[in-house]
């Protein structure tokens, strides 16, 4: 008999393939988006930054003056004790946070919310930024690290800078172990064995005198867990012309 499939055994939820955020620091998310950011700006100080395991880049922990706690990613250059804005009247300078519709042309931002409010979700992986493209009435065009040109509404908050972390896929995984451990941390199961060079029994590709898939690899979206692999319900294949 042979072994389950890896998306099968995902699919049980086991402690091997759930994502351990119980060893994160916390939620990174924006502060409530309120009237005083709304029409003026709070202002906190930057009291600790913070390894987060799972995380391509550390934290930090603000505090606003209203005695509010956050943890907010960090930007390149930025230190304890220092200041950070949030609102429409902060300085446009690294660390402080304003609505995108705020902030001037070619200025690299990174945390940027895809619906005013929702606390964050574009551009927060280590040494990543966007680019503010152009302003329109009812949205701000935004680069991003892909290439890719989103319109947003100007409302939507974005950071000031460049994440911090970034040069950390220069630093070479010296051996395997490191390499399993740093992949463990994101619940991603490392090393990942190819199906065509699995028996028969073990995978739909597997078998055969040679490796070669010997079907299509494209399957339905309904197909049962066993058979559940390649592109799953892909929408074109082929070469692009």
């Amino acid at each position: 008999m042979g072994k389950r499939l890896i998306s099968q055994n995902r699919g049980r939820g086991t402690p091997k393939y759930t994502s351990p955020t119980h060893k994160r620091r916390g939620e990174v998310k924006y502060r409530k988006f309120d009237n005083l950011e709304k029409n003026g700006k709070i202002v906190g100080v930057i009291t600790d930054i913070l390894h987060d395991p799972g995380r391509s880049t550390p934290v930090a922990t603000v505090k606003f003056d209203n005695g509010e706690e956050r943890l907010m990613l960090v930007p390149e250059g930025m230190k304890v004790n220092d200041i950070i804005e949030c609102g429409v009247k902060a300085e446009i300078k690294p660390g402080n946070v304003l609505p995108i519709g705020h902030i001037p042309e070619g200025v690299p931002v990174y945390n940027i919310e895809t619906i005013p409010g929702d606390g964050g979700k574009l551009v927060r992986a280590g040494g990543c930024y966007a680019y503010i493209i152009a302003h329109d009435s009812d949205k701000t065009m935004v680069k991003l690290p892909s290439g890719c040109i989103k319109a947003l509404h100007p409302m939507c908050r974005a950071t000031i800078g460049v994440v911090a972390g970034g040069g950390r896929k220069e630093k070479p995984f010296t051996k395997a172990g490191k390499k399993y451990h740093a992949m463990k941390a994101k619940a991603i199961v490392w090393p990942r064995v190819r199906g065509v060079a699995m028996n028969a029994v073990d995978h739909p590709f597997g078998g055969g005198r040679h490796q070669h898939v010997g079907k299509p690899t494209t399957i339905s979206r309904n197909a049962p867990p066993g058979r559940k692999v390649g592109h799953i319900a892909a929408r074109r294949t082929g070469r692009r012309r």
